[in-house]
This record gives structure tokens, C-alpha cells and sequence, in this order.
């Protein structure tokens, strides 16, 4: 954002009664005209903010601009955040296209924090802050993030161990040589309660010396779902000293605490596809679907997670071509978790009365008891030089990184049984019988240390040309003990990772690029879970080579309009390899799997005018089991929890007198669900869920220079659409009612 000082000469003021299209014309002409005057010098305190589109990744691995950076990367800045009201993490990757929390997990589980799928994987372990590595069953708020980057693609290079297709990186907010207080109050239907602040105050402007608070506070219900409440506290305080000097040291604090009743979600039963799970009983079949705001856990479910985090960053730069980032963290997340889930099996729904369905019932035959607590500790150290070799010139990134992360974890056993939920109509509050328990009797301990060194360089061989290309190596060990009930399993695993990637770079102007990347990424035994495992058919058995990921990507960008609007477009293929496969003829497991996604994928992002924002994207996935068995229970050969085609967009539009309106649309594509025994067999639930459209919509008043209005409203049309479905078909997580938030934006 630029902060003027001086504010007696303003910019000149277009005739708002113009329509948007002659004044995008009529802009640049005005522009060029008002760069050309000879204007009295202002103090500029910060860089220009273009709004929507953001300029460059946080990381220092990527020392080029977006625009010259080779690989696909989604940038979701806070100002698409706050005109979007999104507050978690969820919300915000609804912004790049086909990446989601499609999976609502095993057969009596369900997934907890923040479970994204991308380009046909879990990359729920590859969620970072400030680029390190952030553990946790936690759904992560937005209050004090400043951008989200989703970067496609393998990241074995940057980030080490991961998902086959891509992480994630929020970027935290970070004190500024400016006062300002900045807070929000948001009320909204279905009790919708939240608050939030953000103060910045400089100490010392000499020294550089700031101090940042950012706090928020949520209680509020869930749009269509009974009973399905989260409540949130979060506390940010964070420190810098030596703004603007060679030398500048950061502190941060982050405490969150969240009582959340969870969502076990809600029988398929009447969903398109849905067979009868008894065929002695086919009347089921036709049965209505159940009410899609029906609850069936109890009240007595609930969520707590604690999560704190310690940072501390100094950057220090020896010259204007060779600078230094170290970064060390400490942080620990815990988790108490209580849901009463169901399976909708022929065993586990009765129907007294054929003829009436008021008397059906559905068994709560999977409890499901967590407690958990992640822990990591790591440093990074960070040094970026610029240097010439001849004619060519050179931008390289060093540096090492050591890290410990653990996982301890409870294991529960259940004594006596839960009553039966109405199918129709559940009762959450159910008296539990006298007897019933569910108590740990085991736990187990997982934990991986791991040391890494890496190197990046982009060589410049002239204005049009460049190469850019980086390596790591990765030393880990992991060690998994668990205690079940007296039953001791004691597993470790050790190796070396090695990635890297390549890419060159063509500029056809000094706002556009063409390039060309190959790039590479592992996940070893228990990288994803810190679990180990004895059994031959599981991935994360010990005695298996990691998963092994390749991807090629060619693709290009432009930064249009004065570099105002970043338009890309990608194509790309990924085969993951090392998959666990069992042989038919000897009955053996061996790493044989193979699988592959590629595709297209198109983004827009930015001003069109100086009033007209945008963010859009479109992908289109083609993905397919090369070698093994098919991983759909409808036996389509393709990846489950994958929409073919997915589209995403929000615009807003500034009108006269302090309004603004926005929107979007959101298209999610036809989803299989994974197999839940033999694929292609006779299943009683749904192998897929239906293709859906969303809209949203805003509308922001600015009454004063303080205050400012904002109406968000979700779901215009109330479509009732299946957001996510578990691997057995049994149950579903609705997609969020029609609903709407007004919030207070007050700032000074």
C-alpha cells in the first residue's frame, strides 16, 4: 500500500457517470499523461499495492517477479479475502480452481483441520507458514494472514518431503512503519459471530521498531447444519526491529484455541445413486433423501484444538547483492476430539415399518476418539547473492535447514454401544447408556528429523533469455512406536531424498514469459503421518523406496494493463510412481503403481480498470491409474476426489459515492469416490457425487473515512449439493445453505 505523506496535491478524479468500458480507455491515455507532468515529489513510505494481483512469492527461493517465476503459483492476497469475507483457509483456496476439501475421510472417521485435495492428492501435509512445515489437525483463520500462495506442482525442491502435487504457504502479517488500527465486527445468519483487529504501532522510527497486534474472536453456527458450531480465539503479537536498516529482527507469537462441535456429516440415503444396501430390502432404494441440515452426532461431541507458535526471523543484507534469512521456529498443536459417527451398512440401518420411514433408524456405530499433539522445531538459513560470470548473470539462493517434527497420539477402545439415531429425524441429545465408554488403552509415537541442503540459481543470459534451475538434498529418520493395548510395534526408516528442477524462460516483451519446467518431488514411509507400518499393501511400510513424482509444465504469463492484470495459462503432466500394487498371479504387494495427472490450467488476476477487480481461474484434469488397480469404486479410470473441470471467479466493481459491488461463481465437476472394497462391485451407496454451480455475492457501503459496510451474501440460488463424500459412500458434507454476514470495517 503506498502511505503519502503530503496529501495537498491529489490525483485527479475521473467522471464517475462514465461507463466502465470508455474509461479503461480513456485510463492510459491519463496515466501517461500524469507520469509526463511535472509534479511536486510526495514520500512514498511503502510500495505500490496493485490490489488483487500480487507481484512476487514470499519465499526467497523465489527471487523473481510471478511473472518470471516458471511454475504455476496462486497468489490470494488479503484484499480477495476480505471482499470475500473468508475466513479460514477452506475458504480461501475456493479461489484457485480444483483444490478443495473434497474427501470427507475413511468409513467411521472423519477428516479434521484443514483436508485439501489438489491435482488428485492429499496435500493436507504440505501446508506451510512462512515456509516451514505447519502440523496439525487444525482448520486455519485468515485474521492474520496477509497472502495465500498455492504453488501447483511438485515442491520437493523447495520444501522437501510432500505431496505429489503442490503446497501451500500462507503468509503471516508482519509490523509496518505506520499507525493504523484496523477492525471488523460480522454478524450473520445462523449465528454467525465474529470480531477481529489489527493494530500496528512504530516505537521508534529511527530504529526501525514496530510492534503489530492482530486479535479475533468467533462463535458462530454453520449455514444448513444444526448443531454445528465454531468457536475460535486468536492472539498474534509480532515485533521488528531495524525496518528500513541493513539488519532487521522479527518476533512472533501465534495462539489459537478453537471449541468447535464437529460435523460427521449426513447419510447419502436419497442421494442420485444411492441403491439399497440390503437387497432383501429394495424398497430402500426409493427411500427419500434425509434433510441435509440433519444432525446425528450428539451434543456432547466436541473439537478443542490449542496451537501456538514461535518465530523468530533476522534478515541482514552485507551488501545490495548478498543478503541472508534465518529463520527458527518452535510450535505445538493439540487436539480432544469426540464424534459420534455412523455407517449406513445393511446391519446399521433398520426399518421396523417398511411403510413408514418416520420409524427407521440409523445405528451411531463409529465413535471416533483423537487425541493428538504435533510438535516441530526447525531453522532455516537463507543466502541470496547476485553475481556476474562474463555476460551472464546470476540470482542464487543457498542454504541448509535442520528439522525435528512428532507426532504423539492416544488409541481408544469402545465398551457398550451408542442408541440409534432416527433416520429422519435425530435427536442429539440421546441419553448415552449407562456402561458405555470409550477409553485410551494405547498411544503411539512418530517423529522425523531431518537435515537439508539446497541450492537455486537463475542465470540471465540476456533480456529474452534465462535458465533457472535448483537441487536439495534431504537427510531423514523416522521412528514410529506404538503401544496398542499391550500390542508393541517398533519400526524406523532412514534415507536420502534427492529432487530437483529445470526450467528456461523465453521474455517476449519486459511484461510477459514462455517457459518450460521439469520438476521433481518424493514422500517416504510415514513423510505424510509419522506412522509406520508392518503391512505389505500400506504405503507407509518401512520397508518400501519413497513415492517417487515427476511433472513437465510448459506455460507462459502476462502482466497486461501496466502490469495490472496477470493473465497465465499452463499445461502440465505428473506421474507419481512407487505406489503400492498386489500382484494377481503371486499374491504379492510390490511398488509396481503408477498414476498420472495432466492438464490444462488457464487464471486471471488483477485490475481490469482502476475500479474493476478480478480473480478467475479454470482447470481442466485428465487423470488415470497408468499401472495398477483402478482407485474408483465405479471402476471410471481415474483419480477419486479429482473434478475434471473446475472454474473460479470473483470480480468487484467500484461505483460512485462509496459503493462496491462483486461476485462469483464457483463450478465443481462430477467426483468419484475412492473404493471401499473391490472397485466396480455392487456397492450400496453412491460411487460419485454430481457436478454443482455456487454463486456469491457482495456489496460494501463506505459511510465515512472510519467506517465502512460490507453485506456478503453465499450460495444466491440455496443450491443443496454434496461438498465432499467419504470412501465408503455411507456419508456427506453438504455444501454451505444460502446465507448472509454483514460486517462493520472500522479503521483509523
Amino acid at each position: 500500500m503506498t502511505y503519502i505523506r503530503n496529501r495537498k496535491h491529489a490525483q485527479p478524479r475521473f467522471n464517475p457517470k462514465v461507463t466502465a468500458a470508455i474509461a479503461g480507455a480513456l485510463l492510459l491515455p491519463a496515466v501517461a499523461h500524469a507520469q509526463q507532468a511535472q509534479l511536486p515529489s510526495v514520500e512514498v513510505t511503502a510500495t505500490q499495492d496493485n490490489g488483487y494481483k500480487a507481484e512476487r512469492a514470499s519465499s526467497a527461493k523465489y527471487s523473481q517477479p510471478l511473472v518470471d517465476t516458471p511454475q504455476t503459483i496462486s497468489v490470494i492476497k488479503k484484499e480477495v479475502l476480505a471482499d470475500q469475507h473468508a475466513i479460514t483457509l477452506t475458504d480461501a483456496v475456493r479461489n484457485t480452481p480444483g483444490v478443495g476439501t473434497f474427501y470427507l475421510g475413511e468409513n467411521g472417521t472423519t477428516n479434521t483441520g484443514d483436508a485439501i485435495y489438489m491435482r488428485g492428492f492429499d496435500a493436507s501435509s504440505s501446508i506451510y507458514v512462512d515456509n516451514v512445515r505447519d502440523l496439525g489437525s487444525i482448520s486455519r483463520d485468515m485474521f492474520n494472514i496477509e497472502q495465500v500462495e498455492i504453488l501447483k506442482g511438485p515442491a520437493g525442491t523447495d520444501n522437501g518431503r510432500g505431496s505429489p502435487t503442490g503446497s501451500i504457504n500462507l503468509v503471516t502479517k508482519q509490523p509496518e512503519l505506520v499507525n493504523s488500527f484496523n477492525s471488523s465486527v460480522s454478524y450473520g445468519s445462523w449465528s454467525q459471530k465474529r470480531a477481529t483487529a489489527d493494530w500496528n504501532k512504530v516505537i521508534d522510527d529511527e530504529k526501525g521498531m514496530a510492534f503489530r497486534l492482530n486479535l479475533m474472536k468467533q462463535d458462530s453456527g454453520v449455514p444448513g447444519r444444526h448443531e454445528v458450531n465454531n468457536e475460535r480465539t486468536g492472539i498474534a503479537p509480532s515485533f521488528v526491529f531495524g525496518l528500513n536498516t541493513p539488519t532487521r529482527i522479527y518476533l512472533d507469537y501465534l495462539h489459537v484455541e478453537q471449541d468447535n462441535t464437529p460435523d460427521g456429516g449426513v447419510p447419502t440415503v436419497g442421494l442420485p445413486d444411492y441403491r439399497t444396501p440390503d437387497a432383501t430390502r429394495p424398497f430402500i432404494r426409493n427411500a427419500g433423501r434425509v434433510s441435509s441440515s440433519n444432525f446425528y452426532g450428539l451434543s456432547s461431541d466436541y473439537d478443542k484444538v490449542k496451537s501456538d507458535m514461535f518465530t523468530v526471523r533476522v534478515d541482514h543484507d552485507f551488501s545490495p547483492n548478498v543478503k541472508l534469512q534465518n529463520t527458527t521456529r518452535y510450535a505445538r498443536t493439540t487436539q480432544d476430539y469426540l464424534l459420534t459417527g455412523f455407517m449406513g451398512s445393511a446391519a446399521n440401518l433398520l426399518t421396523p415399518n417398511p411403510a413408514n420411514p418416520a420409524t427407521w433408524t440409523i445405528a451411531r456405530s463409529n465413535p471416533t476418539r483423537k487425541n493428538q499433539e504435533n510438535e516441530i522445531l526447525t531453522n532455516q538459513t537463507n543466502i541470496t547473492t547476485e553475481l556476474e560470470t562474463g555476460a551472464l548473470k546470476h540470482t542464487l539462493v543457498g542454504g541448509v535447514e535442520v528439522t525435528q517434527e512428532k507426532q504423539h497420539a492416544l488409541s481408544f477402545t469402545r465398551v457398550g454401544n451408542l442408541p440409534a439415531a432416527n433416520l429422519y429425524n435425530p435427536n442429539p441429545n440421546d441419553a448415552i447408556p449407562a456402561g458405555y465408554s470409550l477409553n485410551a488403552t494405547g498411544y503411539n509415537d512418530g517423529k522425523t528429523d531431518t537435515a537439508s541442503a539446497y541450492l537455486f540459481d537463475t542465470v540471465k543470459f540476456n533480456e529474452k533469455w534465462s535458465l533457472n534451475g535448483g537441487a536439495r538434498v534431504d537427510h531423514y529418520r523416522t521412528t514410529y512406536f506404538a503401544n496398542a493395548a499391550g500390542a508393541i510395534t517398533n519400526l524406523s526408516t532412514s534415507g536420502n531424498l534427492f529432487n530437483w528442477k529445470l526450467a528456461g524462460i523465453y521474455k517476449p516483451t519486459d511484461y510477459s514469459s514462455v517457459y518450460a519446467l521439469y520438476a521433481t518431488s518424493q514422500q517416504p514411509p510415514g513423510g505424510a503421518n509419522f506412522a509406520l507400518s508392518a503391512a505389505a499393501n500400506s504405503a507407509s511400510n518401512a520397508n518400501y523406496a519413497p513415492q517417487k513424482t515427476k511433472t513437465a509444465e510448459v506455460g507462459t504469463k502476462w502482466d497486461l494493463l501496466n502490469k495490472k492484470l496477470a493473465l497465465t495459462a499452463a499445461v502440465y503432466r505428473t506421474e507419481v510412481e512407487n505406489e503400492v500394487e498386489l500382484d494377481a498371479t503371486s499374491g504379492l504387494y510390490f511398488q509396481t503403481g503408477k498414476k498420472r495427472v495432466q492438464g490444462l490450467e488457464l487464471g486471471a488476476t488483477g485490475e481490469i480498470t482502476s475500479n474493476w477487480s478480478v480473480s478467475a481461474g479454470y482447470s481442466l484434469m485428465n487423470t488415470s491409474v497408468q499401472s495398477g488397480a483402478v482407485v474408483t469404486q465405479a471402476g471410471e479410470n481415474s483419480l477419486s476426489y479429482t473434478p475434471r473441470q473446475a472454474f473460479t471467479s470473483w470480480t468487484t466493481y467500484k461505483l460512485p459515492h462509496g459503493f462496491t459491488i462483486g461476485g462469483g461463481g464457483r463450478y465443481v465437476g462430477k467426483l468419484y469416490r475412492g473404493t471401499d472394497g473391490p472397485a466396480a462391485s455392487p456397492t450400496p451407496t453412491p460411487q460419485y457425487v454430481e457436478s454443482y454451480w455456487v454463486w456469491d455475492a457482495m456489496a460494501s457501503y463506505v459511510v465515512s473515512k472510519n467506517l465502512t459496510l460490507q453485506l456478503n451474501m453465499y450460495n444466491l440460488f440455496d443450491k443443496d449439493y454434496v461438498a465432499a463424500i467419504n470412501k465408503s459412500g455411507y456419508r456427506y458434507n453438504p455444501g454451505l445453505a444460502r446465507s448472509a454476514v454483514l460486517t462493520a470495517n472500522i479503521k483509523f
